[in-house]
């Protein structure tokens, strides 16, 4: 009867102990994960598998967000580890993380590596937390270093749309988290290089009006100024992906408008940034100047592409500030900050690739857009005005001295007025059914593209650097130097950029959400003894029950 039992009890740890190994070789040679939440927030995107599955050698991965942190940013720094490991259990290559405080480096090497991470975009961030009874201020690096053997990156993970509470932008940051991450991967590994050309040679930038874009692209693309005249044929914009049209000050002829248009035909992607009207800034003091409308050349073929650019400014109550001489204090010219209300802080956005999670953007001297019938064509506002804005019909009054007293709120009454648009579909050529210019190619005519895409704002100064007061150098766009403050222009013209050239790419990435699920306090409060009760007492029940079946089994057996 012993030996019977010894055997079966043999047998089922046999059984155990192959059922184990089996699991075990299934998991390691047939791996899989099985994502049981609801938003997937464990599964990748297709691109970024891609991306994961390209890597050629081990990468490795340095989380600043560390030390005693408060709840929301231990979720974050959870977040971050748990995307790593998941990017780790898709690549074919080991990604491997760990954990730096840049405070806790020594004095010698702190700075420096403090100011490596700005250069990355990684600022510091002050928090307040709860310590020794008291609240503390606690400088955080809400961010991570990516490297390989030869190169290193980062990127800042604590982004948020401006007016966000905490929790918004929390839970915003570990939606992009996938984003950011595969971004900075992508960086290190990325072989293909796509060209961005900026069409120049009808006042559209002096020299160093181009800075800005350069400065954001350089990094991830091929970027050349592309002189007009020197184009004569289509196959001359062929080598670029995408042509940026930034405020011509000169009408564009037949000949460009044609080049720009079969280059959308044949499956480029623009981006146009217009001026509606024309004006100078340096005679806004005294008795002011007036803006005026002018033909830049390129209104009939935006028409045609199912949008209208008005002859008109639009003014916002959420405005930047712009500086003004106010004589001189001793031997010293003094300068002050003008409320400008043409300067436009536009921090409502849509919730789309491109400009999800944004902070506020600029723009300056930005007129109205209309969309028109335009069949096959998606017409998609990404970015608005706040609730208090209005419309300035040309021609329109440019005055410092009209702001000394600030603007009337009763007057602006318009709002959610769009600033950029993006348009996507089947385009039909402006010049179907039309004469071509003269010396163009009948024989490479397109009448139509299927999957074009194109942006406009009808502000050619989104994506111009502003100049450092003190050297006269342009600074990184987005910095704007007098208000002491960086807006996100840059980061939209990369993003713009990356969903021109790729929209069911990484950036697609930013559309994940996770739902916020917050306890219902009042309920909470109501039911609280209720299920401490039931949390307390239904584990020793329900074990105290299986307990006495489990002795009445074993008496039933053997009293047999």
């Amino acid at each position: 009867m012993k030996k019977s039992n010894q055997n079966t009890s043999l047998k089922s740890w046999g059984l155990l102990l192959g059922s184990i190994v089996l699991i075990w070789l299934v998991a390691r040679f047939l791996p899989f994960r099985i994502d049981l939440t609801e938003e997937k927030r464990y599964s990748l995107h297709p691109a970024t598998i891609e991306v994961l599955g390209s890597l050629e050698e081990p990468i490795e991965m340095e989380i600043l967000l560390t030390g005693k942190l408060p709840g929301g940013m231990r979720r974050l720094q959870r977040s971050i580890e748990e995307t790593i490991r998941t990017f780790n259990a898709y690549s074919s290559k080991k990604i491997s993380f760990n954990y730096q405080d840049p405070l806790s480096l020594p004095q010698d090497i702190r700075e420096d590596y403090i100011v490596g991470l700005a250069e990355y975009g990684i600022n510091p961030t002050n928090l307040f937390v709860n310590e020794d009874g008291g609240q503390k201020s606690k400088l955080i690096f809400p961010g991570v270093l990516v490297r390989n053997e030869e190169f290193e990156t980062g990127a800042l993970l604590l982004k948020g749309e401006k007016g966000m509470g905490p929790e918004q932008i929390l839970n915003q940051s570990i939606e992009n988290l996938e984003f950011e991450l595969i971004q900075a991967i992508r960086k290190l590994i990325n072989k293909q290089q796509y060209a961005v050309g900026i069409l120049i040679g009808k006042g559209e930038m002096d020299e160093d009006d181009g800075f800005g874009i350069v400065e954001s692209l350089v990094d991830d693309y091929e970027v050349y100024k592309i002189p007009m005249e020197q184009a004569n044929k289509i196959e001359d914009l062929d080598p670029f992906d995408v042509l940026i049209i930034a405020g011509p000050k000169q009408a564009y002829g037949e000949k460009e408008t044609y080049l720009v248009d079969q280059f959308l035909m044949r499956g480029g992607k623009l981006i146009f940034l217009i001026d509606a009207l024309t004006y100078t800034l340096e005679d806004a003091g005294g008795s002011g100047t007036v803006a005026m409308p002018f033909d830049n050349g390129l209104d009939q073929l935006l028409f045609r592409y199912g949008i209208r650019v008005n002859k008109d400014f639009i003014q916002d109550m959420n405005f930047g500030y712009h500086p003004v001489m106010a004589g001189n204090f001793g031997d010293q010219e003094q300068l002050i900050p003008l409320p400008w209300p043409f300067y436009v802080a536009a921090g409502r956005m849509a919730p789309h690739p491109i400009t999800k999670g944004l902070d506020q953007v600029m723009f300056r001297f930005a007129s109205s857009m209309d969309t028109v019938k335009a069949e096959g064509v998606i017409k998609t506002p990404l970015i608005f005005t706040s609730d208090f804005s209005r419309k300035l019909a040309a021609p329109v009054r440019l005055a410092f001295e009209d702001m000394t007293e600030g603007p009337d709120l009763n007057e602006f009454q318009s709002k959610n007025l769009p600033l950029l648009y993006l348009l996507e579909g089947s385009f039909t050529s402006f010049y179907k059914n039309r004469f071509l210019p003269d010396g163009m190619d009948k024989n490479s005519f397109k009448e139509a593209t299927e999957n074009g895409t194109v942006i406009v704002s009808g502000s050619g100064n989104l994506f111009k650097s502003q100049l450092n007061f003190t050297d006269g150098n342009p600074l990184p766009l987005g910095e704007d130097p007098f208000n002491a403050s960086t807006f996100a222009n840059r980061q939209l013209l990369q993003n713009s950029i990356n969903y021109l050239i790729d929209p069911e790419g990484i950036i697609a990435t930013r559309t994940k959400t996770y739902q916020i699920r917050p306890l219902n306090k009042f309920k909470v409060k109501e039911e609280k003894t209720k299920w401490q009760l039931i949390n307390i007492l239904s584990p020793i029940i329900f074990f105290t029950l299986v307990g006495i079946l489990w002795i009445n089994i074993r008496k039933r057996k053997y009293a047999q």
